[in-house]
Protein backbone atom coordinates (compact mmCIF):
# COMPACT_ATOMS: atom_id res chain seq x y z
CA UNK A 1 0.00 0.00 0.00
CA UNK A 2 1.34 3.43 -0.94
CA UNK A 3 0.44 6.70 0.67
CA UNK A 4 0.77 10.32 -0.32
CA UNK A 5 3.99 10.41 1.69
CA UNK A 6 5.75 7.75 -0.34
CA UNK A 7 8.96 9.40 -1.61
CA UNK A 8 8.51 8.17 -5.17
CA UNK A 9 5.08 9.77 -5.49
CA UNK A 10 5.94 13.31 -4.38
CA UNK A 11 6.87 15.52 -7.32
CA UNK A 12 10.11 17.36 -6.80
CA UNK A 13 9.74 21.15 -6.66
CA UNK A 14 12.93 21.37 -8.72
CA UNK A 15 11.60 19.13 -11.50
CA UNK A 16 11.24 20.99 -14.76
CA UNK A 17 7.82 20.74 -16.38
CA UNK A 18 7.48 19.30 -19.85
CA UNK A 19 7.51 21.62 -22.83
CA UNK A 20 3.76 21.19 -23.35
CA UNK A 21 3.08 22.19 -19.74
CA UNK A 22 5.35 25.22 -20.10
CA UNK A 23 3.59 26.29 -23.30
CA UNK A 24 0.17 25.93 -21.65
CA UNK A 25 1.25 27.96 -18.63
CA UNK A 26 2.72 30.66 -20.85
CA UNK A 27 -0.49 30.85 -22.90
CA UNK A 28 -2.58 31.13 -19.72
CA UNK A 29 -0.26 33.81 -18.34
CA UNK A 30 -0.41 35.83 -21.56
CA UNK A 31 -4.22 35.67 -21.54
CA UNK A 32 -4.30 36.67 -17.88
CA UNK A 33 -2.06 39.64 -18.70
CA UNK A 34 -4.39 40.70 -21.51
CA UNK A 35 -7.42 40.38 -19.22
CA UNK A 36 -5.67 42.44 -16.54
CA UNK A 37 -4.78 45.13 -19.06
CA UNK A 38 -8.34 45.24 -20.38
CA UNK A 39 -9.72 45.40 -16.85
CA UNK A 40 -7.66 48.50 -16.11
CA UNK A 41 -8.74 50.09 -19.40
CA UNK A 42 -12.43 49.32 -18.81
CA UNK A 43 -12.35 50.54 -15.22
CA UNK A 44 -10.70 53.79 -16.37
CA UNK A 45 -13.45 54.19 -18.94
CA UNK A 46 -16.09 54.10 -16.17
CA UNK A 47 -14.11 56.22 -13.69
CA UNK A 48 -15.81 59.51 -14.53
CA UNK A 49 -19.41 58.29 -14.47
CA UNK A 50 -21.68 59.80 -11.87
CA UNK A 51 -23.31 57.29 -9.52
CA UNK A 52 -25.90 59.70 -8.17
CA UNK A 53 -29.23 60.33 -9.82
CA UNK A 54 -32.62 58.72 -10.33
CA UNK A 55 -31.39 55.85 -12.55
CA UNK A 56 -27.99 55.21 -11.06
CA UNK A 57 -26.76 52.43 -8.81
CA UNK A 58 -25.47 54.65 -6.02
CA UNK A 59 -23.05 53.14 -3.52
CA UNK A 60 -23.70 49.59 -4.77
CA UNK A 61 -22.67 50.54 -8.27
CA UNK A 62 -19.52 52.15 -6.97
CA UNK A 63 -18.66 49.09 -4.89
CA UNK A 64 -19.18 46.52 -7.65
CA UNK A 65 -18.10 48.45 -10.75
CA UNK A 66 -14.57 47.00 -10.66
CA UNK A 67 -15.99 43.46 -10.59
CA UNK A 68 -18.00 44.23 -13.70
CA UNK A 69 -14.89 45.58 -15.42
CA UNK A 70 -12.94 42.42 -14.57
CA UNK A 71 -15.74 40.15 -15.78
CA UNK A 72 -16.08 42.03 -19.07
CA UNK A 73 -12.30 41.93 -19.57
CA UNK A 74 -12.16 38.15 -18.98
CA UNK A 75 -15.00 37.61 -21.45
CA UNK A 76 -13.34 39.77 -24.09
CA UNK A 77 -10.14 37.78 -23.66
CA UNK A 78 -11.99 34.43 -23.88
CA UNK A 79 -13.67 35.64 -27.07
CA UNK A 80 -10.39 36.34 -28.83
CA UNK A 81 -9.23 39.47 -27.08
CA UNK A 82 -7.69 42.52 -28.67
CA UNK A 83 -4.55 40.81 -29.96
CA UNK A 84 -2.32 41.52 -26.99
CA UNK A 85 -1.95 37.95 -25.68
CA UNK A 86 -0.34 36.53 -28.85
CA UNK A 87 2.72 38.84 -28.96
CA UNK A 88 3.15 38.57 -25.18
CA UNK A 89 3.01 34.78 -25.47
CA UNK A 90 5.52 34.80 -28.35
CA UNK A 91 7.95 36.93 -26.35
CA UNK A 92 7.60 34.73 -23.28
CA UNK A 93 8.25 31.63 -25.41
CA UNK A 94 11.40 33.26 -26.82
CA UNK A 95 12.61 34.10 -23.33
CA UNK A 96 12.14 30.47 -22.29
CA UNK A 97 13.85 29.18 -25.45
CA UNK A 98 10.68 27.51 -26.73
CA UNK A 99 10.01 29.54 -29.84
Amino acid sequence: MTTALTPGLIPSPLATPTEAVQRRRIAETAQAFEASFLSVMINQMFAGLDTEGPFSGGAGETAFRSFLGEAVARQITRSGGIGLAAPVQAEMLKLQGLS
